[in-house]
């Protein structure tokens, strides 16, 4: 098989487009043909070393292509299934292996470029919007990044539980996107707290979904009503320093918390449950996916340089 190869931490140059040994699933895990990975901020991470694997590695989680092969154990999927999940085993490859416990069928209809857009980030969405904070009707709601694979998922997630959305952007376009997924107002970085003040007339937000980091927690804090909860679910613009919890006091007995994906698909039951909603809101069209680039698997490079440097809109994709 051919595959993205990790051989260093470093920068987008470290990625090896190379020729690797076609992977065998173990017991209980599955064996697919990749049809279309997706590209996410974690897989910068692993590769900057930020959140260290051992080396060589292949990066990559989140998939979707057709089943070649099972492993012993596994009974309920089998070859010819055409399956998506946020937990494969090296996706940046054109065969991947994927626990059989983390793989999910594709309704029919749904392609998988649409799945392998929407696995990690509405899964997070979901479990950010209806688990971490449970938006309510009615509540006020700031999503960071509006534009984004992720604000663009939280946006109309947030919607269709009634909330009212205030989105940071950083350009005109971005706006636009961010105004048709739902977003009830946009606002630029600079000056967002205020801007949120003034349209909350100086109550604050119930809850920020903040997947930027240190460019933006500070305000994110200075957003929130008494008792509001700050999501951090993400870095994008670096880690956050460490800080004195007394703000969370000072600013009106806040709560913050930093989630994870695992710790909210942690059983079967619960991840079924919410690739059901994720994906059948996708399949009828109540949310939609905007995938703004699709790479061949050799210009990942390219891919993340763009993701990093806040040039793109949407889900970036790769295709073996």
């Amino acid at each position: 098989m051919h595959a993205i190869v990790v051989p260093a931490y470093g920068d987008s140059s470290v990625l090896e487009y190379a020729e690797r040994p076609d992977p065998e699933p173990g017991p209980g895990e599955v064996l697919v043909d990749v049809a279309a990975t997706g590209v996410n901020f974690i897989d910068v991470y692993h590769r900057e070393g930020r959140y260290p694997l051992p080396l060589p590695l292949i990066p990559g989680s989140e998939a979707a292509g057709t089943v070649t092969a099972v492993g012993p154990g596994v009974t309920d999927i089998v070859p010819g299934d055409r399956v998506a999940s946020a937990s494969v085993t090296g996706a940046y490859a054109t065969k991947a292996v994927i626990p059989a416990d983390k793989a999910i069928r594709l309704p029919d209809g749904l392609s998988p470029d649409l799945a392998a857009a929407v696995m990690l980030q509405g899964l997070t969405a979901h479990y950010l919007t209806h688990s971490t904070y449970a938006v309510r009707s009615g509540d006020d709601v700031l999503v960071h990044a509006a534009a984004g694979g992720m604000g663009l998922l939280l946006v109309q997630m947030a919607k269709l539980r009634g909330a009212r959305v205030i989105g940071t952007v950083s350009s005109p376009e971005k706006e636009k996107l961010a105004r048709q997924a739902g977003a009830d107002e946009v606002v630029g970085y600079e000056g967002f707290p205020e801007a949120v003040r003034d349209i909350t007339e100086g109550a604050g937000v119930h809850v920020v979904y903040d997947g930027v980091g240190a460019a933006t927690f500070d305000g994110s804090l200075a957003s929130l009503r008494p008792r509001g909860m700050m999501a951090l679910y993400g870095a994008a613009s670096g880690a956050v320093p460490p800080f004195d919890p007394q703000r969370l006091n000072a600013g009106g007995s806040l709560f913050l918390t930093r989630p994870t994906l695992g710790h909210y698909t942690a059983t079967r039951e619960e991840l079924l449950s919410r690739t059901d909603d994720v994906l059948g809101w996708v399949a009828s069209g109540a949310v939609k996916v905007r995938v703004s680039e699709r790479y061949p698997l050799a210009e990942a490079g390219r891919a993340h340089d763009d993701l990093e440097g806040r040039r793109t809109t949407g889900k970036l994709l790769l295709i073996p």
